[in-house]
């Protein structure tokens, strides 16, 4: 196993940052108390530091009651002195905001420190959750940038967070969006935003890449005990991590690499891009986690782009698993001086590679209604693949009008998406045959809950970004109403679960936000 690149830049200061005070005035929490967690690590993991407040009068853009109630804040929590905190005016009571450092690779390259240069995490509620600012304004890591965050990628993030969690894969969490008519540059000038997010741990590859690099071994042992005895306390004992004799290290190396597999099972399966897999965007607890310039699929492309700045094509949908992996290499590298045996870390890694495919394989059977596995399934599977990519069929429509079809439904709805005819009645056929002995209303009933009828396509997102950027935020409520139940019908929203209008293929999303 190759060494860890060299290099270890220096942070740099870029302009005032609000340090945190005894004096600073604090607000009584809505409903949650603070306990230590990532912060007991010590100050060589973090800055503390106090967001920066958005210009008044920030203003509610959008909101998830639903985790609100997972944190465990009150009924009435959207009130003026939250919207308040949430914007950096003032503090929670207990809370102690603080900006983490890490690092990376970026594209695949060794891109030194970076850090949290926009977010603030409040702290972790005695619930589980740790709550971050994203968008509160410079820190040591903000690396030449204002530390903010703009409206439209606000509400990028704020949907999708909650529509891929809906759809039962792994994610982080977003309480709300709220905003200001503060102007930031990006390619225009635009608006500016936090996005208020949830998670058991915000911790990256990158935190572990960090200490790494540096050789700082000691740091990197109390990061690595930190995030086993919290997350993965089996990889000390359970019986199932025999074969490491007692290496727990090696045994969560192996648990990531299972959670990470999985995680990228499930985007497969939805045709979900995720854009920008640098390994400080991977969660180490395997959840889907810094939305930036992701996609849902439209026609499936298997080599398609959603990153317009990702010129080279390094994180095309396709390339998604084998970037995931090469990620858990960069992991296992860092991880090293705890295994203390290249062989032992390599074996740790080796179980993605029969993860995912197994994995894949469960989710695609299930989007097929196939309970059970059988010797042809993988055939099946590609051969819908090679004609959904043949004429670059609507992804998410074909699978739920083949749900449909199952259910009952016309099957003309299903052929009339391909104009190879020949092609696709050869599938179906294919198809019924191998549920010749699935009961069709278990096989319907499995296929609906398989397949979405909702989910948040690109050109959805930027109606809605273009409302509220007038002020006007219920598309983004309806649009949460719709993804936060991707699976019903919800009569009388049926454009919203329609074929992207032509316009839809040139919206470009790049890293900017």
């Amino acid at each position: 196993m190759a060494p860890m690149p060299e290099g270890y830049a220096v942070c740099r200061t870029i302009g005032p940052m609000r340090l945190l005070a005894e004096e600073d005035t604090k607000l009584a929490d809505p409903g949650v108390r603070w306990v230590p967690g990532f912060s007991a690590l010590g100050p060589a993991f973090y800055t503390s530091l106090r967001p920066t407040p958005l210009p008044s009068p920030p203003y509610w853009v959008g909101w998830s009651d639903a985790v609100a109630r997972e944190i465990g804040m009150r009924q009435d929590w959207r009130s003026d002195a939250v919207l308040a905190a949430l914007t950096g005016q003032a503090l929670f009571e207990g809370s102690a905001p603080l900006a983490t450092v890490y690092s990376g690779h970026q594209f695949g390259v060794w891109a030194g420190q970076l850090g949290d240069g926009r977010a603030i995490l409040l702290g972790e509620t005695d619930t589980g959750w740790e709550l971050q600012l994203k968008g509160a304004g410079r820190t040591p890591y903000s690396r030449m940038g204002d530390g903010r965050a703009v409206l439209r990628s606000s509400i990028r993030e704020f949907l999708c967070s909650e529509a891929v969690h809906a759809l039962g894969i792994p994610t982080t969490r977003a309480l709300c969006v709220t905003g200001s008519d503060d102007p930031v540059v990006r390619e225009e000038i635009e608006t500016a935003a936090v996005v208020t997010r949830a998670a058991p741990s915000f911790v990256r590859f990158g935190h572990f890449e960090h200490f790494a690099a540096a050789n700082r071994v000691d740091e990197l042992r109390a990061l690595a005990d930190y995030v086993i005895d919290r997350f993965y306390p089996a990889c000390r004992h359970d019986a199932r991590f025999a074969h490491f004799d007692g290496n727990a290290y090696a045994a969560f190396l192996e648990a990531v690499s299972e959670r990470t597999a999985a995680l990228l099972a499930q985007w497969q399966s939805v045709g979900f891009c995720h854009g920008v897999m640098n390994t400080d965007n991977m969660s180490i607890l395997g959840l889907t986690i810094d939305y930036g310039p992701f996609q849902f699929l439209d026609g499936f492309d298997p080599r398609h782009i959603c990153n317009h700045s990702d010129t080279g094509g390094r994180y095309a949908y396709n390339q998604q698993p084998n970037v995931a992996y090469w990620n858990l290499f960069c992991l296992a590298q860092a991880l090293l001086p705890l295994i203390g045996d290249q062989e032992i870390a390599v074996a740790a890694l080796q179980s993605y590679k029969t993860v995912f495919p197994d994995r894949y394989e469960a989710r695609m059977r299930a989007k097929l209604g196939l309970p059970s596995p059988a010797p042809d399934d993988r055939a099946l599977v590609e051969g819908i693949l090679k004609l959904l990519a043949q004429e670059k069929v609507d992804y998410t429509i074909f699978w739920r009008r083949l749900a449909d079809h199952k259910a009952g439904g016309d099957p003309a709805a299903v052929r009339d998406l391909f104009l190879d005819r020949a092609g696709i009645d050869a599938w179906l056929a294919a198809f019924e045959e191998r549920h010749a002995q699935v009961p069709a209303a278990q096989a319907a009933q499995s296929m609906r809950r398989a397949n979405p009828k909702f989910v948040l396509r690109n050109h959805l997102g930027q109606q809605a970004i273009e409302a509220a950027q007038r002020k006007d935020f219920s598309g983004v409520a309806t649009l949460l109403e719709l993804l936060q139940s991707p699976f019903e019908d919800h009569a009388g929203h049926e454009a919203y679960a329609g074929f992207p209008p032509d316009w839809a293929s040139t919206i470009e999303i790049s890293c900017s936000s």
